[in-house]
């Protein structure tokens, strides 16, 4: 090995950062595989990835056949987990734009007909099975549309104000949230209960889905998780529950395998705009160990809430995007890619009409599928108690670049981040983690040693890994 002294490896690294911002260059990494040999039947959740797929937008079809088309690549992708949004017809009344909401169901026991047929969709499913793929359905379980099936046969099934009428969902003041186009559904009634129950049994058992995100989980009670979560369970114990919650008991009871990072995308926008920093993510870190003692989160720079209604990444990221979907991607919890992430989707996609991804040439592709490979090959990256604590590595830069191992048996993983907008030159400053790494997209071996100095460039990242031949690309 060639041994250089400190001012010939801070030249070597500035190539090696070099390098790394033509990574794209290079071929895909091929697909990546994970240890068969299954502890319990949910255990396929521990190193996976999941793909949050806008239907009526993904093709020009907008419809299953155009998800269909493009399930070759999302597998090459390293995709694991299909999250489809809700899938069902969409109620008329009360409808917001010309095609309304994803949310307004109308009936929960059919597809959307803009989308294709019952048929048309068993086939979908089938052909993510045969991808090797697990498929969610985004479930609706807190309201209706205003004429789903339930509003004539069962109108105890709803929540009625002071005057006995029925009325939209509400806050905790009283006063509507605005979501005019739905109506809130009474879980004080047992036979609203059943009923919900059996149509989520159905998907399970007659389509053979793999699982649900709940849609505002946390407005539902939490004694009807008790009930319907060890029914569905029982019905396939392998499924996965994603609650779209950031409440501690969905998880803590042993309920849903992973809530939202809602608090970590927050604290990543603050980071993009200077308003926070690496002390900020340290204490977010131990502040969010304090609250959760199981599962973990699905962690996210964009979904669909965020890219229709917040802004695009680059509007709410610029060139901090990718350093922080790494944070996000690399820190413990399951990442989501949302549709048009890996063709730097740069537009706020329109709620309620019909607006295409422009897929372009996938740009961010490669980048995706490096972290996803990294995901399958690296067990400290898995999620939850599969993988490892992330520990905080102290730098000389630590007002600036933040640092943290993460390490599982003889498996250690280091991330790297510059979050300024300056280049800096970084020395880590942990003696137990000195040795020969090599760094994942710019596939160099790495010396970390004392007085050893990274050159970072603004918004700069790097991961290292200590067996190369985990590392996606090799």
């Amino acid at each position: 090995m060639c041994i250089l002294n400190r001012k010939q490896f801070v030249l070597f690294l500035a190539a090696v950062i070099v390098a790394v911002s033509l990574w794209g260059c290079k071929k895909s990494p091929a697909s990546v595989g994970v240890d068969t040999i299954e502890a319990s039947p949910r255990d396929w959740i521990k190193s996976a990835t999941i793909y949050e797929v806008n239907i009526r937008q993904f093709s020009p079809e907008g419809n299953f056949a155009g998800v269909a088309q493009q399930l070759p690549r999302l597998k090459e992708m390293q995709v694991d987990v299909l999250w489809l949004m809700p899938i069902f017809p969409i109620s008329t009344t009360k409808r917001k734009g010309t095609l309304g909401s994803y949310y307004a169901v109308s009936d929960y026991l059919q597809v959307n007909p803009d989308y294709g047929t019952m048929d048309d969709f068993k086939s979908l499913v089938n052909q993510i099975h045969a991808q090797g793929m697990k498929v969610i359905l985004d479930w609706v379980p807190n309201h209706t549309g205003w004429d789903h099936v339930w509003m004539k046969k069962h109108p105890k099934f709803y929540t009625r104000d002071t005057k006995g009428k029925m009325t939209d969902p509400l806050d905790e003041a009283g006063k509507s949230m605005g979501w005019t186009d739905v109506a809130d559904l009474n879980y004080d009634n047992p036979e609203l209960r059943k009923a919900m129950t059996d149509a989520m049994l159905f998907w399970v058992n007659t389509i053979g889905i793999d699982g649900f995100r709940m849609d505002v989980a946390e407005m539902v009670p939490m004694d009807y998780w008790r009930q319907v979560i060890p029914q569905l369970r029982s019905a396939n114990p392998a499924i996965m529950m994603l609650a779209e919650s950031e409440y501690p008991p969905h998880r803590n009871e042993g309920l849903f395998d992973a809530t939202y990072g809602w608090s970590l995308h927050h604290l990543l926008k603050d980071v993009a705009q200077g308003k926070k920093g690496p002390a900020d993510i340290e204490a977010w870190l131990k502040a969010d160990r304090t609250k959760f003692q199981k599962g973990f989160h699905m962690n996210f720079v964009t979904n669909h809430d965020e890219n229709s209604w917040s802004g695009t990444e680059e509007e709410l990221f610029g060139p901090a995007k990718n350093v922080l979907a790494l944070l996000a991607f690399t820190l413990d919890g399951m990442p989501l890619l949302y549709s048009g992430q890996e063709a730097n989707l740069n537009k706020r996609l329109k709620f309620f009409e019909k607006d295409p991804i422009e897929w372009g040439d996938y740009g961010r592709t490669r980048f995706f599928s490096y972290l996803f490979g990294l995901k399958h090959r690296q067990p400290a990256l898995w999620n939850g108690e599969a993988g490892g604590e992330p520990v905080r590595v102290k730098t000389n830069s630590d007002d600036h670049a933040f640092a943290f191992k993460r390490e599982k048996g003889n498996n250690r993983v280091i991330v790297l981040l510059n979050l300024s907008g300056e280049t800096r030159e970084v020395a880590l400053q942990d003696p137990g983690i000195e040795g020969k790494y090599r760094d994942v997209f710019g596939a160099y071996d790495i010396i970390i040693a004392e007085n050893v100095s990274f050159v970072m460039q603004p918004w700069g990242y790097a991961i290292m890994v200590q067996n190369p031949d985990l590392a996606p690309g090799n």
